[in-house]
């Protein structure tokens, strides 16, 4: 087969969209740009928060939940504001513990089908809808100066990861990434080292240290204390 031959694109059968794209969709991006825009205009005046991040199915009797609100209270006093994605469970737990103790409470909600609803301890002014999953990302990342993930299911795991990899890739700067609750992660990080990086060598050795895992809401403040006390400085993550 010669070069002039291999590609017969007009002979290959094509595939076309069930029922044809709709036009409106071109205009998708004017959606995207507002909210792109309002989370700009907020979060930035808001200042430096930390991200906390877990399952919205944790009941409020739950030790994980109590564990946020402890976590979040203690970021508050060190002078964080904290983000979370402004649902139940976690999410509500962290607000929970900037709210009642006079701290700076974020809630960025998500349009979902079954219709997620704003927890009740994020201030009026700091509770942001977004309809895109990836405008929410861009915010939970830029405005943080660190993430705190507990236990949680597929959402927290892609929070997670998604941090992560920009970190690896160097698309945004280092910055603590803490993982809380030694029985729940500590599996995944066996993995991670095991199979992902021994066996496959899929990751660098140095990756697994950009998530430490700890139990102690004590031992999550030191962290990130200690690493802006010797980086010595607080800004948003990327420039856009």
């Amino acid at each position: 087969m010669t070069e002039e031959n291999t590609h017969q694109e007009s002979k290959m059968p094509k595939k076309e969209w069930t029922g044809g794209v709709k036009a409106e969709n071109s205009w998708t991006m004017f959606k995207v740009i507002s909210e792109f825009v309002e989370g700009f205009e907020t979060m930035y005046k808001i200042g430096p928060c930390v991200s906390i991040f877990g399952s919205a199915r944790t009941k409020p009797d739950h030790p994980n939940y109590k564990l946020a609100v402890q976590i979040a209270h203690l970021l508050t006093e060190e002078g964080y504001g904290i983000i979370t994605g402004g649902g139940p469970g976690i999410m509500e737990a962290g607000n929970k513990g900037a709210y009642l103790y006079g701290g700076r409470s974020v809630g960025l909600n998500i349009d979902l089908p079954f219709e997620q609803i704003s927890n009740p301890f994020i201030e009026n002014d700091k509770n942001l809808n977004f309809r895109y999953f990836f405008v929410r990302k861009v915010m939970f990342v830029k405005y943080a100066q660190a993430f705190v993930v507990l236990p949680g299911g597929f959402g927290t795991l892609d929070e997670l990861f998604e941090v992560l990899t920009l970190i690896q890739t160097n698309k945004i700067s280092y910055f603590p990434v803490i993982l809380v609750g030694t029985s729940f992660w500590s599996g995944l990080k066996q993995w991670l080292r095991e199979v992902v990086l021994e066996q496959e060598n899929n990751i660098s050795a140095k990756d697994l240290d950009l998530m430490p895992i700890v139990d102690d809401p004590q031992e999550v403040v030191r962290i990130i204390t200690d690493y802006y006390r010797k980086s010595g400085k607080l800004e948003p993550n990327y420039q856009l």
